[in-house]
């Protein structure tokens, strides 16, 4: 097999160590062939350090070189202060050179856990022979570490392994070589740096870089610099660079049209707890219901963004075959069929009654404006009881809907009452739209295993229409803010838990909150992530604020792009003339993926004082990168600034003059720091200048 082959087809095994090395404090009970032994009812069968302080590591010797995919820790069947809250992997061909792995952290249960390794390098996979373990924190905190069982697999396969270790090698000495030729060029070894490049026929970069490199260093020769970066921009060598620069939010307040016409309100009014979906081939927003700080609302509503314009299509949709007047219900669209379904909604338990709690199911029509009830009661087809703050998601491929969690309404008193019954959460279900039957796919589980997932509320779930999977962020389970994220692949019914929360990175993740706000975009495999409000509900009106989050799936990172810590003002009013929307929860966001647009509307600004308030703003919000012109005319700023401090140094007055007409005009005025930095440079010469005529 050639090194670059496929190898999908290749058989996944456990890897066996035939030898455990044993460094610092570490001591074995077992013998090393008896090392991949689980006995989680024993106490005794683990390695453990004599104390907590670094270095503590283990190395597995194996029996011959693998690409090693996954570890697994087994655990003692309770939970223990000794086992690794956080650790690191590492791995590699020899025990002095080793590539880190993994950087992760175990629950503190019994159940084993799964780590997916890094095992491939520009996507060719590279094979290890020593797998090294380092614990970094016991999850008590003075005790010292222990590991009760570790389990390797991945492809052993001669046949597989050879070439990628062919690959391998060859590939750490490149890299070796254009280091030498890196040291040789910036000390200015011209003869060793083309008699080694020669020799070996290793291009130290793209050609593009050395001929860079060629005309500015050796020749400053900025004119031709300048030709080539715009021709490096236009033929697309500056994409992939965009694609991994932070975004920059851009918030525009929607100030949509307004008609003339029966003496009705032409906007949708106040309200929080309402749900909207978004057609992106028409760009068409749809929003529906809420509670508006009195009551229900039953009205639904369009969005052009085209026209800038609201249309009512229903001032009560109850009137019109629709759903009643509700709140905290979900909606799905099925742009392929331009279908819109709802599900769930909130009712006071004054107003429950055996017969209040069916839950009913509606599709509406877009093309035929009329409205359908699939179900009276989707729990006596096989589906979800009546809930709230559930989530719900369409794959219109496979036409099927997905909702996950929600609390069941009962008729024994209050949610709100914690004296009440211990609440009940629903699990996740699937919804054939063809057959109109519904499958439970998971029950709500309390455990948290590795295919058991918890139900919750005000959570978020999406569904990536390219790797077909469900993504769940977050929620509130009883009184516990829940922080894990997991995927659910639909089609092989497996869970995947990408982060279960416990992990030490608070300000690198989403907080912990309620009524987060998320959208995906499977084109840039992203998940965005607009907060709420955060953990303490007793203090709502300090802890009100928005942040907005990116979650990077390839890469498997969280970034933050966003944040507003400003409680909601005194006069919500005002904050709408403001660059940006204040601080609020129970809002509603959508994503239109094509055009890369984010809409958000109404919400409960959160203020003690005014508990009924509620807000009707329409927001946009457009995640902003570099451009390809703003790249290019970067880099001429930076060339001819360094052309610039050149005549400066040899005529301040030529300098100067250069200033005023080349360098000036790629100054961006709209920054502060190159505005700032172009008038020093242009102080400093004419200092020199002036120097220069006195007498």
């Amino acid at each position: 097999m050639a090194a670059g082959g496929a190898v999908a087809a290749a058989p996944e095994c456990r890897l066996l160590p035939y030898a455990l090395h044993k460094w610092s404090s570490f001591s074995s009970t077992y013998l090393p062939e008896n090392i991949l032994v689980d006995k989680p009812n024993d106490q005794s069968s683990r390695w453990s350090s004599e104390s907590n302080y670094p270095p503590q590591y283990l190395i597995l010797k194996l029996e011959r070189p693998a690409i090693v995919q996954n570890i697994t820790f087994g655990k003692y069947e309770k939970t223990h202060v000794c086992n690794l809250k956080k650790f690191k992997v590492f791995g590699g061909m020899n025990e002095e050179n080793m590539t880190e792995l993994l950087s992760s952290g175990l629950k503190n249960d019994y159940n084993k856990e799964t780590f997916t390794l890094k095992h491939k390098i520009d996507e060719q996979m590279f094979p290890c022979r020593f797998i090294k373990i380092v614990p970094l924190l016991s999850w008590g905190p003075s005790f010292n570490f222990s590991i009760w069982y570790v389990e390797l697999s991945g492809i052993d396969d001669p046949d597989v392994v050879q070439p990628c270790l062919n690959w391998y090698s060859k590939y750490r000495e490149q890299e070796a070589i254009r280091l030498c030729l890196k040291h040789f060029r910036q000390h200015n070894y011209t003869e060793a740096f083309e008699s080694l490049q020669k020799k070996t026929k290793i291009a130290l970069e793209h050609p593009m870089l050395t001929d860079l490199h060629d005309k500015l260093v050796l020749k400053g020769d900025f004119d031709a610099c300048e030709e080539l970066i715009e021709k490096a921009v236009n033929d697309g060598l500056f994409n992939q660079y965009i694609s991994q620069q932070e975004y920059k939010p851009r918030w525009s307040q929607i100030i949509p049209k307004s008609t003339k016409g029966d003496g009705e309100d032409n906007r949708p009014g106040m309200r929080g707890g309402h749900q909207m979906v978004i057609d992106v081939q028409t760009e068409t927003v749809y929003l529906f219901g809420g509670w508006d700080g009195t009551q229900d609302l039953a009205d639904f509503w369009a969005y052009s963004v085209k026209e800038n314009q609201w249309t009512c299509i229903s001032r009560d949709t109850e009137k019109e075959n629709g759903p009643s007047a509700r709140s905290c219900h979900k909606m799905c669209i099925d742009i392929q069929r331009r279908q819109i379904y709802t599900l769930g909604r909130y009712l006071d338990s004054s107003v429950r009654n055996s017969k209040s709690l069916k839950s009913d199911f509606y599709r509406y029509d877009i093309d035929t404006n009329t409205w359908m009830l699939l179900s009276e009661d989707t729990a006596a087809d096989g589906g979800p009881k009546l809930v709230f703050d559930h989530q719900m998601c369409m794959d219109s491929e496979k036409h099927m809907i997905y909702t996950f969690g929600g609390r069941i309404l009962t008729c024994n008193g209050s949610v709100d009452d914690s004296r009440a019954s211990e609440p009940q959460f629903s699990g996740l279900f699937a919804f054939n739209c063809q057959c109109q039957t519904w499958k439970l796919l998971r029950e709500d589980s309390c455990n948290a295993g590795p295919e058991d997932i918890q139900s919750r509320i005000g959570h978020c779930m999406l569904f990536h229409s390219k790797n077909r999977c469900l993504y769940v962020f977050g929620g509130q389970r009883s009184k516990t803010y829940l922080n894990d994220f997991f995927s659910y692949d639909v089609d092989s019914d497996h869970v995947d838990i990408i982060s279960d929360g416990t992990k030490k990175d608070s300000g690198m993740v989403p907080m912990t909150g309620f009524t987060q706000r998320a959208t995906i975009d499977p084109e840039l495999n992203e998940i965005h992530v607009l907060s709420g409000l955060s953990k303490d509900k007793e203090k709502r009106e300090e802890n009100v604020r928005n942040s907005f989050w990116i979650y990077d799936i390839v890469r498997n990172s969280w970034s933050c792009v966003y944040k507003n810590d400003q409680a909601a003002k005194d006069n919500p009013s005002k904050s709408l003339q403001e660059e940006e929307p204040c601080p609020r929860f129970a809002h509603q966001l959508v994503y239109d993926e094509l055009h890369k647009v984010h809409y958000l509307f109404g919400g409960n600004p959160g203020k003690s004082c005014s508990p009924k308030m509620r807000l009707d703003d329409f927001w946009s919000l457009k995640l902003c990168r570099p451009s390809k012109d703003y790249l290019l005319r970067h880099c001429k700023y930076l060339i001819r600034k360094h052309r610039f401090e050149e005549k400066a140094q040899m005529d301040p007055l030529s300098a100067l003059k250069y200033l005023q007409n080349d360098l000036y005009i790629t100054v961006d005025h709209s920054d502060p720091e190159e505005t700032k930095e172009a008038f020093r440079m242009w102080i400093t010469p004419m200092l020199k200048e002036l120097s220069s005529l006195t007498p």
